[in-house]
């Protein structure tokens, strides 16, 4: 496939699977946004976050069958696994690691033809669903004006289709996240990110009206108190060696660090994207990777508005 139309195996993805009489109720009380409301036909974006309101996991949520599944970083997961089973207690809900029964696919302008053998019509929505007998299609937010799916299938359909498939790395899906601004949690930035600092609440990551989770009330003061210092910026730099969780610093405050790198991957020109979160006084001035005079950040346009600062 070409470099603006390919196919990834997302081997880096792991998926949770809840199930059980109070498995909405059970989620809906642990995540930032809204499980109750699940259905088949929608996915949804949603946070795990520490009691301080910090967020230790970003995750893909939907409703199948019987289950409700949770996407994240196959690194994670036990922790988060291990993390939920503890406020299980009485709750009729059982967790299970469903990763290696699953094939999970990324496709970004993939031929049609390759979807409508599988699926009667396709998601035209950011975070709709199709689904098939054992596939699971969801439509994800545009990235720089590609269209992107995930599929999640058995091992064996997976395989076969990326064997016609000449398949590309997972590292270019995930260039292509952060082309669209969505942020990944991972384990160098866990703990380090209320929702909002990442943009959390404007790609559809948090519900303010559905009640308490870990971490609420300071996820919601900081919402309506409305003094976002910091938020989430798309860039570019020339690092090849650039990792979530370094440090950035700004020309005009050397000593101490403006922000973090959360996500950063080379795309298929060979420059290297990130997500930064960075201090909004900071960007004024040039911002630097690793030190006051390590490579410089170019930033660029996210692919939404953010608000206007209070």
């Amino acid at each position: 496939m070409s470099e603006n139309s390919f196919i990834a195996p997302l081997s880096h993805l792991g998926l949770l699977a809840v199930e059980g009489e109070d498995a909405a109720s059970f989620l809906h009380n642990q995540l930032t946004n809204d499980v109750l409301g699940l259905n088949d036909n929608t996915a949804r974006l949603a946070g795990y976050c520490s009691p301080k309101g910090r967020l230790l996991a970003t995750l893909q949520v939907w409703q199948s069958g019987a289950r409700i599944l949770l996407l994240l970083p196959r690194d994670i997961l036990p922790a988060i696994q291990k993390r939920l089973q503890m406020f299980v207690m009485r709750s009729k809900v059982k967790l299970a690691d469903v990763s290696d029964s699953m094939g999970i696919l990324g496709l970004v302008n993939p031929a049609i033809s390759l979807l409508e053998a599988h699926f009667s019509d396709l998601p035209a929505e950011a975070y709709a669903i199709r689904q098939s007998t054992d596939s699971v299609l969801i439509r994800q937010p545009d990235a720089s004006g590609m269209t992107r799916y995930l599929w999640v299938t058995n091992p064996q359909q997976a395989q076969h289709v990326l064997n016609d498939a000449q398949p590309a790395p997972a590292s270019l899906w995930r260039w292509s996240e952060i082309q669209a601004g969505i942020p990944q949690i991972t384990q160098p930035t866990q703990e380090q990110f209320v929702p909002q600092m990442l943009n959390f609440e404007i790609v559809g990551g948090v519900n303010f009206r559905k009640g308490c989770y870990p971490g609420q009330e300071i996820v919601a003061r900081s919402q309506y108190l409305g003094k976002f210092k910091r938020r989430m910026m798309l860039a570019t730099i020339d690092a090849p060696d650039a990792a979530a969780g370094t440090e950035v610093f700004s020309a005009s405050d050397p000593g101490q660090p403006c922000g973090m790198l959360v996500n950063a991957e080379k795309g298929p020109h060979g420059i290297l994207a990130c997500l930064v979160e960075v201090k909004l006084d900071a960007m004024g001035q040039p911002v630097h990777l690793g030190a006051a005079d390590g490579p410089l950040l170019t930033f660029c346009s996210l692919p939404y508005p953010l608000p206007a600062p209070a």
